[in-house]
């Protein structure tokens, strides 16, 4: 199972509206089928897995992140129906579908067809996999990522006319690695108009998974490929994302801790101080401290990245 959600990472921000799914078919102790959600979310991560195997599915066991879909579509067949057909003797499943579609209904239909069913195998690695997904389903807006680099003193920009990086290229490479695991991008309007941001991603081999681009602004106005949006509210109407990644400015990120809209935290924490300068948030109006888990810690080259999830 955790081979099928490394695999099912491959898909993050490119699948919406459909799930990050990853499937290994494993048959007499080897691997003979892989699988996951390819762009645009066909084909699913099961029929990719079968089509590699072949007759080798049957008698198979087949590891899936989440449950296979119960039903039928104009862009292709039911995931456990491919199963049942192709013969696998056991489906292995780390979470239930939350669409009411298939909630519950793809296991039984396996279960019905003969075919041994396991529910529950690393669940809370899946959950975090598809964390886009089934914030969506339960929330009916995409997963937000804010994303802050700042000085030791909580700055994210010196004096006008300074230095515009605070942090080093490691740093700056892994946070354009995040970019291609969302949809969309956002900035504020004030960041826009400031410093013109590109938003696209700059790693070699990489550079057809920039997401889609955004600025937060109250009055929108025609800007090339550029999109709007007037709150932070307002990408609960966002189309086909399910990943949104904040950027900046300090307005901006503050807008969406204040709504309560931020799901995680990109904290980069380069080793400078810097006194006068832009602090990276305003008021964001908490009655209440607000906590955060922390989910990964690293360096990246001379900086500290920090991962935190909200509670």
């Amino acid at each position: 199972m955790a081979a099928a959600l490394a695999l099912s990472e491959r898909g993050r921000g490119r699948t919406a509206p459909n799930p990050n799914v990853g499937c290994v078919l494993v048959k007499d102790g080897v691997v003979v089928g892989r699988g996951w959600t390819q762009p645009r979310g066909r084909p699913h991560a099961e029929a990719m897995a079968l089509a590699e195997a072949g007759e080798k599915s049957r008698g198979a066991t087949a590891f899936v992140t989440l449950e296979p879909c119960a039903h039928e579509s104009a862009r292709g067949p039911a995931c456990s129906g491919l199963l049942i057909e192709a013969g696998v003797a056991e489906v292995v499943i780390a979470l239930g579908d939350p669409d009411p579609r298939t909630n519950g209904k793809g296991a039984q239909r396996l279960r019905d067809a003969g075919i041994r069913v396991s529910e529950g195998v690393l669940e809370a690695q899946a959950r975090a996999a598809m964390a886009g997904f089934l914030t969506r389903q339960s929330l009916g807006r995409p997963f937000v990522t804010l994303k802050l680099a700042t000085s030791l003193d909580g700055r994210i920009a010196r004096e006008a006319g300074k230095d515009r990086w605070i942090t080093g290229q490691e740093a700056r490479a892994h946070a354009h690695l995040e970019r291609t695991r969302h949809e969309a991008i956002l900035v504020g309007r004030g960041t826009f108009d400031a410093d013109t941001p590109r938003l696209d991603v700059r790693l070699p081999g990489l550079e057809g998974r920039s997401p889609r681009r955004f600025i937060l602004s109250r009055r929108p106005r025609e800007n090339g490929d550029w999109e709007w949006l007037e709150s932070p509210a307002a990408i609960a109407a966002l189309e086909s994302v399910d990943h949104l990644l904040v950027e900046g400015g300090a307005g901006t990120a503050s807008a969406f801790l204040r709504e309560g809209l931020v799901d995680r935290l990109l904290l980069y924490r380069a080793p400078v101080l810097i006194g006068t300068g832009t602090a990276a948030l305003g008021d964001i109006g908490l009655a209440d401290e607000a906590r955060w888990t922390l989910t990964d810690s690293r360096s990246l080259g001379s900086d500290r990245l920090e991962v935190y999830a909200a509670r």
